[in-house]
């Protein structure tokens, strides 16, 4: 009986989840291929929604997808485990011991082996080796550090809520970039200070939580239209969080951090949200290229550089543009359109049809200030001009992008069915998440 071809998925974020799903409905459910997911986590939640886990305005229980029961009933099969090496020339690769909370083994290294092999592990933050950012500072790059971050939170307010002292109650937390991440997590912290109240934390009002926003740029989103920065901004500014541009740090230590110029700045709690780098295990895969930030360099057909039966695509991945310099941006509307064109290259590789080009179609941009308000910008489709939204349209807009998400995973009738359940639980919950 002939073998069926074994496509291998590392990494089930959104593209990597998005993909093996179509894979399995496509080609596993006819049992053209074999697919299989592999994660180092049992459950995914949309990573854009972190911040909102860390504010404590989601509850990441009622986020989730576990991959075991979605590979089920999705005709794919799914693994743990963490990739930890590659043998290309035998098409395999390496995944590391699995242990439990106490460190002990629960399953040893073991190999899996690939016809095609998709490499879809994103990215996290980048702290550019600035001394004492890892071990001062909280990071939103998984679920477990999201929920980290919102065990701390709540600590520091009931902490600060039985300190003695004229300035014991005051609460002061500094984020380190103004990116999407950044701006986004602030607003969400600023709603959190002002829900407390409601809950019985009394001394700790929202006046006394000091946020401030610090950026290495001369202004908040610097990757984004100068238009949807000053508007940003101005938003910032009414929620009443300091902005700090041009200020690049150099330190960061237990009691706050320290700028290039000799500066400081103390802050009760530290986040770096500051930048973009693959995980380093990439630079460690058989001789397979990356660049400076451990991006896999990837042709635009998406085929790594030295090797065309693996891909790469997402954050961990260096792919270029049609007339462009600048590679493809990592946000998620890139990694959702390259899992639909490496749906079509590896159907087609099957039947040993050459692969599909990936052409990047930049949507426009939406930066979300919680329950407050949301600024974007949208493309139009022919025109290729920018349009600036904001308000209850651009929140519509917002929203969406999870929905299609949602869609993508689960179908129309589902997503139609986890969106009522979720309103439902938002009239039967508190509007925090309060443990």
């Amino acid at each position: 009986m002939t073998q069926l071809h074994h496509i291998v998925i590392v990494g089930g974020g959104a593209g990597g989840l998005e993909l093996a799903t179509k894979l399995g409905n496509k080609l596993g459910k006819k049992q053209k291929a074999r697919i299989t997911l592999v994660d180092v986590a049992l459950t995914h939640v949309w990573k854009p929604l972190l911040h909102e886990v860390a504010a404590g305005s989601l509850n990441s229980d009622a986020s989730q997808v576990n991959f075991r029961a979605h590979a089920q009933q999705h005709f794919f099969e799914f693994q743990l485990g963490e990739l930890s090496g590659l043998d290309r020339a035998n098409k395999n690769i390496l995944l590391a011991p699995i242990v439990d909370d106490l460190g002990q083994e629960v399953v040893e290294k073991r190999q899996l082996n690939y016809d095609s092999l998709v490499i879809a592990v994103g990215s996290s933050a980048n702290d550019f080796g600035t001394a004492g950012a890892i071990e001062h500072c909280l990071f939103l790059d998984s679920l477990k550090q999201a929920r980290n971050f919102h065990q701390i939170l709540l600590n520091a307010f009931l902490r600060k809520e039985f300190q003695q002292g004229s300035d014991a109650q005051k609460l002061s937390i500094a984020i380190v970039g103004a990116g999407a991440t950044g701006v986004e997590l602030a607003a969400e912290l600023r709603h959190a200070s002002r829900q407390m109240a409601h809950y019985g934390m009394h001394k700790v009002t929202a006046d006394k939580v000091e946020l401030k926003v610090i950026e290495a740029a001369n202004r908040v989103l610097p990757a984004l239209p100068e238009r949807l920065s000053k508007s940003a901004a101005r938003e910032l500014k009414r929620l009443d969080i300091e902005v700090l541009t041009s200020n690049a740090v150099a330190e960061v230590t237990s009691t706050g951090v320290l700028f290039n110029d000799k500066s400081a700045l103390e802050a009760d709690i530290k986040v770096w949200a500051a930048g973009v780098k693959a995980p380093q295990c990439l630079t460690q895969l058989d001789g397979l290229e990356t660049n400076k930030i451990n991006q896999l360099k990837v042709k635009q057909t998406l085929e790594t550089s030295l090797d065309d039966a693996i891909f790469a695509f997402g954050d961990c991945a260096e792919c270029p543009q049609e007339n462009s310099d600048r590679p493809v941006p990592p946000r998620a509307q890139s990694a959702h359109q390259q899992a639909s064109t490496l749906v079509k290259t590896l159907t087609a590789r099957l039947d040993n049809k050459a692969a599909i080009p990936f052409v990047y179609r930049d949507y426009g941009s939406l930066i979300s200030f919680s329950k407050y308000t949301t600024v974007g910008n949208m493309m139009g489709n022919l025109s290729g001009k920018s349009m600036f939204i904001e308000g209850r349209v651009a929140r519509l807009f917002y929203v969406s992008l999870y929905r299609m998400h949602q869609v993508a995973l689960h179908g129309f009738l589902r997503t139609g069915v986890i969106w009522l359940s979720d309103k439902v639980s938002k009239a039967l919950h508190p509007r925090m998440k309060l443990h």
